[in-house]
């Protein structure tokens, strides 16, 4: 059966024109296949040299190759979900890096839960939070981003709820410009982060996004050990790197 041509994307979001779309399409063969593609339309961000942040666990292969083809420094963005008490994989929220909550109204509502309920489910995610940044960095500090653009990397954007806590804790941590790339998104997605975000880059944004694993032949669970790998060989990197330019 032919593939129809690639809507519009919203206002406000870029993806190439032309590229055809299927809602069940294979469009990448792995995580690093999508860094690479992601990277080429990030080249123009070069001139700022930014930061680019991942969204661990998925998005780290995928961002390692943006930082590789950007010469910029990787750090990580973590955010943990916020589960119901019965039901631990259904998200009502996030948090992230600063104290930074975001809250899916109508998920809240449908836990019915309590203040001291939700209070307690919070407190969970951010300890869960605070051993995950322990985990990844290690000794490493965070990298510095007072003033500077901030190009944070998925590997999807279903819902979208997990990248806006990262924006808004990016924006905490000082960046000055926050863009937020992933290789596909759903157009709900798209939509909501190109409220938070100075600008959301997209290779794919599909019509139906069905499942951010649909779009890659190789979907296989990105794992601690790997994400620790790709942000301890970056930082090798830029020790010989030149320091950021002042602006």
């Amino acid at each position: 059966m032919s593939e129809q041509p690639s809507e519009q994307a919203p206002p406000g979001i870029r993806s190439p024109a032309g590229i055809p779309l299927s809602p069940r399409g294979i469009r990448f063969s792995d995580r690093r296949d999508a860094g690479r593609r992601l990277a080429g339309l990030l080249e123009p961000y070069r001139i700022e040299q930014p930061v680019v942040a991942c969204l661990p666990r998925g998005g780290a292969p995928v961002a390692a190759e943006v930082a590789r083809a950007l010469g910029a420094p990787l750090d990580v963005a973590v955010v943990r979900k916020t589960g119901a008490p019965q039901n631990s994989e259904y998200a009502i929220g996030a948090v992230a890096e600063g104290g930074v909550h975001v809250l899916g109204r109508r998920q809240g509502r449908s836990a019915d839960l309590t203040a001291n309920e939700l209070g307690a489910l919070i407190a969970r995610a951010e300890r869960e939070l605070e051993e995950r940044l322990r985990r990844y960095r290690g000794a490493r500090p965070p990298v510095e981003l007072a003033g500077r653009t901030v190009i944070v990397v998925d590997d999807g954007l279903a819902t979208g709820r997990s990248a806006l806590a990262a924006v808004r804790s990016l924006r905490r941590r000082g960046a000055a410009r926050v863009i937020l790339a992933a290789p596909v998104a759903s157009r709900e997605a798209a939509r909501l982060l190109s409220d938070a975000a100075d600008e959301v880059v997209c290779v794919e944004i599909p019509p139906d996004l069905w499942a951010v694993g649909t779009w890659y032949a190789d979907f296989r669970p990105t794992t601690d050990e790997e994400v620790g790998r790709v942000l301890e060989e970056n930082a090798e990197a830029s020790v010989s790197r030149p320091p950021p330019s002042s602006r």
